[in-house]
């Protein structure tokens, strides 16, 4: 069964046939693996079920005020999984809305996730349509939801949930790809709720950002002589046009993916499709479920993605943190510079990540968390919302 993963615009998966971790992990990949190893070593492989217990046993929290939920909150009808993972309550929470839609980012937030927790309470929540929220329901009951204002309404349930639950009366929201739309709804409707809104591959204005991206995608296959990607690209010109297809998004996200728009340096999403399939925190069904929600959200959503326009909404009530890919086309990162530029914000600050393109938190994890600590965490810290830190002494 294929697994489509995807990112702002996930019918990028549907049109490349992204593999499914399934199918990648068995098959062809498994015997050249088997077939290369030496003679000599007997030694049985690690089972699927080992590899994720040892990862599991790794990341458990073990402090006395830490926090490790995977719980279902009822919201607006429907079961919704959250997972809720920090060292000590007493560090501020941070929402992660993840992209997509229906990308959950939970099976595989244990690539990168870890070392916030020394910071914050991390909190993962699969949206209406994604993951184990899907799995969890039926498309029948959540289809009324799924809007944009209406999975707005989801998140700040959620948020409404974390607040009262934890007793914080503000939280930070980090918004990935598809989650940036709901981030900005959210903190355009509910600015006292946040200590700031956080971007991350921020969709601006879904139409233009299709151009952008088709035009770096056709420049670099020009400049590497890709005869068939030049070929495939310029039989939709002039792009995106007045009707934009399936197909044609899924050939201009195939080329932006390969040179390097999604992830810097790499020229598919395997890497991603892999450590998903051994998280300790998706079982079998859940990882199906991720391929199911997204063609099940595509008919609902896709069209309002398309439709996003951010272009003149640029007054936010509460601080802005914006991360950009130096490289990212699947958000273009100069589209959300000029955005960014025309911010009006109690405070804002631009970082720009030089190795990334989309999947700053995978691409560049280090200086990911660093800036969280030092952007973000002093918001919190300001208003005494934070575990006490570590002391240091010279001598």
């Amino acid at each position: 069964m294929a697994m489509f993963r995807t990112h702002l615009l996930f019918i990028l998966a549907v049109a490349i046939g992204m593999a499914s971790y399934h199918a990648s992990s068995a098959t062809a990949p498994a015997a050249a693996s088997s077939a290369a190893a030496p003679t000599q070593d007997k030694s049985p492989l690690m089972s699927h079920d080992e590899v994720t217990r040892i990862l599991e046993s790794n990341r458990k929290i073990v402090s006395p005020n830490g926090v490790d939920e995977r719980i279902k909150v009822r919201i607006n009808g429907i079961d919704q999984w959250l997972s809720i993972r920090g060292k000590d309550r007493r560090n501020p929470i941070l929402l992660f809305l993840h992209g997509g839609p229906a990308s959950p980012a939970m099976p595989e937030a244990y690539t990168f996730q870890t070392p916030w927790e020394d910071y914050f309470t991390v909190v993962q929540w699969d949206q209406r349509g994604a993951g184990k929220t899907y799995a969890a329901n039926s498309e029948q009951a959540m289809a009324p939801g799924m809007t944009v204002d209406g999975m707005t309404d989801d998140a700040a349930q959620v948020v409404q949930y974390l607040r009262q639950h934890y007793g914080k009366r503000k939280i930070f929201l980090l918004g990935h790809s598809w989650g940036t739309v709901l981030g900005v709804h959210l903190a355009q409707l509910h600015p006292d709720w946040f200590y700031a809104y956080i971007s991350v591959g921020q969709v601006v204005n879904g139409r233009h950002n299709e151009e952008v991206g088709y035009s770096f995608a056709l420049r670099e296959a020009l400049a590497h002589g890709n005869a068939q990607a030049v070929r495939e690209l310029k039989a939709m010109a002039p792009y995106p046009g007045p009707k934009l297809t399936l197909d044609n998004i899924g050939v201009r996200s195939k080329w932006e993916m390969y040179y390097g728009g999604l992830a810097y340096g790499r020229q598919d999403y395997q890497f991603e499709d892999d450590a998903e399939s051994l998280s300790p925190d998706y079982s079998h069904a859940d990882l199906v479920a991720i391929g199911k929600g997204s063609l099940f959200s595509l008919n609902h959503l896709l069209q309002p993605l398309l439709a996003v326009d951010f272009d003149h909404t640029t007054r936010f009530d509460c601080p802005v943190i914006v991360f950009v890919g130096q490289h990212d086309y699947t958000t273009a990162h100069d589209l959300t510079e000029k955005w960014f530029g025309d911010i009006h914000a109690p405070s804002k600050r631009l970082v720009t990540f030089a190795d990334s393109a989309h999947m700053i938190m995978q691409e560049q994890p280090g200086r990911f968390l660093m800036h969280l600590v030092t952007d973000a965490l002093p918001l919190a810290q300001k208003a005494g919302d934070a575990a006490p830190a570590e002391v240091a002494r010279d001598q």
